[in-house]
């Protein structure tokens, strides 16, 4: 193994001498474009305190459950990794331990996108040279920790000098919004914004479901154990959320299910619901139906729309029991989208003030359904490739099973969905490349001249996820 750290300049480009030329030229007009980052998970109260990050460990391993879950498929315990208990049972709190615990698997990660994110953090934001090995482990910890303590390396100046213009994390409803309201106070001029991630209160297979949606009656003021104010209450925080920066709402269901039922059995769904008495069929149809009543709501306030479905989540309850939610045990599942969104399409798919962005983890559906529902109807748009698929594989799947049917500007851009914050650069960058690449073919094959690819490739850089996400 190579005892340095490099990054090849001509990384993710075609191996073909013609189209890398292309996919060269393409990638310098879109390298240095400020990343527009409209949906993850990073912690708004790295930026609203910007303290300094603790340790490397806390920073790269322990929120990052593309790493964990890997090496938890390999027999390590989570607590080894210092993945914190949902007990509050101790685990391992020495950094450096846990650094050296990923450091001896790291060969694990060959091939991955995981790998390829990694690097390039340790490259480009770090500046480390050496090769990642138990050899090197405790230098590269040492050279991360000290970069950590240096006030450049705080998370305000690294979001300034990632090049980020704006970044949207995302919240329950139930969220006051605190670190969004002190950033907002701050002076601060990063632009860094909420997403309405209703999960909690919409779905009655959700823990608490009930407190939640009595919580959620509290905080605004309404009767949300009525159909009526349970309504009012959702549209009253979602306006808070937009008052604190919110362009888009973000629903991570476990089918794509819609209905558009009558009012009786809606209030009947939401009364069984409540006291915990819904049978599995009338909870999916009560999570349908907020999905419709979520879209009459995005045209009335202008939010755009996200649909996450296909995620068997928690799959290991085990997993569940000892740590919580979003463990990196969650499944992807078979997914229609033709039958399942009808009820929601037949009444606003041709409503040009919604607009609702749909993901997948079942990439069967891309050319079937997805890529020719978003090429007809006007309120939809395709989001990127998504979690297991965000990958180099996962992107040309995706360009090469969408385009000859949506195109490219019924897409909304790249977003990370990522809750590993240095991170971000090196997944916008392998977008990026991958994009080039698939438009070089393109003009190598003389299906697009290259000044439309030129545009093309910025337009999937920088200005679909702004025109998508309305930023």
């Amino acid at each position: 193994m190579s005892g340095a750290l490099t990054l090849h300049e001509d990384r993710l480009f075609p191996s073909d001498p013609t189209q890398r030329a292309i996919a060269r030229r393409l990638y310098a007009e879109v390298r240095a474009l400020p990343i527009v980052s409209p949906h993850g998970h990073t912690d708004p109260r790295w930026f609203a305190d910007d303290e300094p990050f603790p340790d490397p460990a806390t920073l790269l391993i322990i929120p990052d459950h593309y790493v964990y879950r890997m090496l938890y498929g390999q027999g390590i315990p989570l607590e080894a990794l210092g993945v914190p208990r949902a007990d509050g049972a101790p685990v391992e709190s020495d950094g450096r331990k846990i650094w050296r615990l990923f450091v001896q698997h790291w060969h694990l990660f060959r091939g991955t996108p995981t790998r390829l994110w990694f690097t390039h953090e340790l490259h480009e934001v770090f500046g480390v040279r050496e090769a990642l090995t138990p050899d090197t482990a405790d230098r590269i910890y040492d050279q991360l920790a000290d970069c950590l303590a240096r006030p450049e390396f705080r998370p305000r100046a690294l979001f300034e000098r990632f090049n980020i213009e704006v970044l949207a994390t995302t919240e329950s409803p139930l969220d006051p919004l605190p670190h969004h309201q002190k950033l907002r106070a701050s002076g601060w001029k990063g632009r860094i914004i909420t997403t309405y991630r209703p999960d909690p209160v919409v779905d009655p297979d959700f823990e608490g479901f009930a407190a939640n949606v009595e919580k959620l009656g509290a905080l605004t003021g309404e009767d949300s154990s009525s159909w009526a104010g349970y309504l009012r209450a959702l549209e009253n925080r979602r306006g808070y959320f937009a008052r604190l920066g919110a362009t888009a709402t973000d629903h991570g269901h476990p089918t794509a299910a819609t209905f558009d039922l009558p009012r009786h059995d809606c209030e009947q769904l939401f009364a069984l619901a409540r006291a915990g008495v819904s049978t599995p069929e009338e909870r999916e149809m009560f999570r349908g139906q907020m999905l419709t009543e979520m879209a009459r709501m995005s045209v009335e306030d202008g939010l755009v729309m996200q649909l996450h479905p296909g995620a068997l989540r928690n799959h290991n309850p085990l997993v569940m029991a000892g740590f919580g939610r979003d463990k990196g045990a969650d499944i992807p599942t078979r997914t229609d989208y033709v039958h399942a969104l009808r009820p929601l399409l037949d009444r606003f798919g041709n409503e040009r003030r919604l607009s609702l962005i749909l993901f997948t983890l079942d990439e069967s559906s891309y050319a079937r359904e997805l890529a020719t529902l978003a090429g007809h109807y006007p309120a939809l748009k395709l989001g990127p490739p998504w979690w297991f698929h965000d990958s180099p594989e996962g992107m040309r799947r995706f360009r090469e099973s969408t385009t000859e049917t949506a195109g490219f500007y019924n897409t909304a851009g790249f977003n990370d969905d990522t809750r590993a914050f240095p991170s971000i650069p090196a997944r916008h960058d392998v977008a990026r490349r991958m994009d080039c690449s698939f438009l070089a073919r393109l003009v190598a094959e003389h299906r697009l001249e290259e000044d439309e690819a030129r545009e093309v490739a910025v337009d999937l850089a920088y200005r679909l996820a702004k025109r998508a996400y309305k930023l």
